[in-house]
């Protein structure tokens, strides 16, 4: 099915971006702020919240992965406009945040507790800054926007044979499908890409994009060896085992194949936006879904699709979370978790073709205002960042 003539209503940005929500941001930029982004978010009517437990006790590398994410994070076209919210004495320096988020155009506010006279000096500056910011963004309408500027992130998880067989691939389907319109995709998990890397290095446009890869699952797997452990031959997930999946290289060959077929146009690191070029790229990240969730949003993906075997609950923030099952008891089983049946492909014979056609229009759906189910009972809270290094 050719969806180049395809449309979303979405919500222009003054970048040029659309995005399929139209939230008000509310970032807090260490742990020691959570609880006063929260209670903002609480008290102000279509607010986004994102805490973490970073920020602060870092290494420098670490403080520099949170500065970039909470950024792009900032950047995501779902976001109308963005109030940052800090301590004031951080590891992260929150002027930097703010000023990333403040490139891409839209209204972005900064409140610092510790000037403000502390919990409830904050709460009333800051909450009268979100009144402002949310009315303002309020006369935005939707309005119709081209395929191509849809920007999909896949990540699997809870994962059964029936993921590698039937949803992965056609959640892969999807993205072929969508990149041939014009739009783009990101994928990551560097933990489900170990033995299965010689494939994927395969389908690099340029050399150095195949070096940058395996420079990466080399650099994940040196780590995982310096705590006395090997990823290889092993699985690290009790869950994936029970379920029947054996190994990690097992693991990875069903996981990849989310990622369709298109050439791979760039690898980037956590936290990090890929230009917004029509096309697939890769993202360094875990497979944990609170910190690939995130590394997804701040590559500005709009929707993320998850495809799951045994079934996966959590959804993000401000970007909708499509669950999508191949296992027919799962969907039967967690009505409240799966958006997406896709176990015709294994009992009934549905193509992998259709699937994915199915698996885009829905998405555009979604684009479109549909809440998936995380969204709509609110199970959109489990958010982190990812660190490389110790506390200290």
């Amino acid at each position: 099915m050719n969806f180049s003539d395809t449309v979303f209503m979405g919500y222009r940005r003054p970048d040029g971006q659309a995005g399929v929500r139209n939230y008000l941001g509310v970032i807090s930029t260490v742990t020691c702020a959570n609880q006063a982004a929260e209670d903002i978010a609480r008290h102000v009517a279509g607010a986004a919240v994102f805490t973490h437990q970073q920020g602060c006790g870092l290494l420098q590398n670490d403080l520099q992965i949170v500065e970039r994410t909470l950024g792009n994070l900032g950047h995501n076209p779902n976001l109308g406009a963005v109030l940052v919210v800090s301590l004031g004495c951080e590891g992260v320096n929150a002027e930097r945040v703010a000023g990333r988020i403040a490139e891409s155009g839209k209204p972005v506010e900064l409140v610092k507790i510790q000037q403000r006279g502390g919990y409830f000096g904050a709460l009333n500056e800051a909450g009268l800054k979100a009144q402002g910011l949310v009315r303002e963004i309020s006369k935005l309408k939707p309005e119709p926007v081209p395929i191509r500027n849809l920007r999909l992130g896949v990540k699997c998880g809870a994962s059964d044979p029936t993921s590698g067989l039937s949803s992965n691939p056609a959640v892969g389907k999807a993205v072929d499908r969508l990149i041939a319109a014009g739009g783009s995709a990101v994928f990551g998990e560097t933990t489900e890409v170990i033995g299965a890397e010689h494939i994927l290095v395969q389908r690099c446009r340029q050399q150095e994009i195949a070096d940058r890869l395996l420079s990466v699952v080399a650099a994940l797997e040196n780590r995982v060896r310096q705590s006395g452990a090997d990823m290889r031959g092993g699985n690290p997930s009790a869950g994936n085992i029970a379920a029947g999946l054996t190994t990690i290289e097992e693991k990875s060959l069903g996981a990849i194949v989310k990622s369709g077929s298109a050439p791979i146009d760039g690898v980037f690191r956590y936290g990090e936006c890929p230009p917004w070029n029509t096309g697939l790229y890769f993202v360094d990240s875990p497979g944990r879904e609170p910190e690939i969730l995130a590394a997804l949003a701040a590559a500005g993906c709009q929707i993320i699709l998850f495809s799951t075997g045994i079934g996966a609950p959590q959804g993000f923030p401000f970007v909708p979370v499509v669950k999508i099952s191949g296992n027919r008891k799962t969907v039967e089983h967690l009505v409240d978790f799966i958006d997406m049946d896709v176990s015709q492909i294994l009992l009934e014979g549905e193509t992998l073709d259709d699937a994915g056609d199915r698996i885009l229009e829905f998405s555009t759906q979604v684009a479109s205002g549909l809440k998936t189910k995380a969204e709509a009972i609110g199970y959109i809270g489990s958010t982190a960042i990812y660190q490389t290094g110790p506390i200290v």
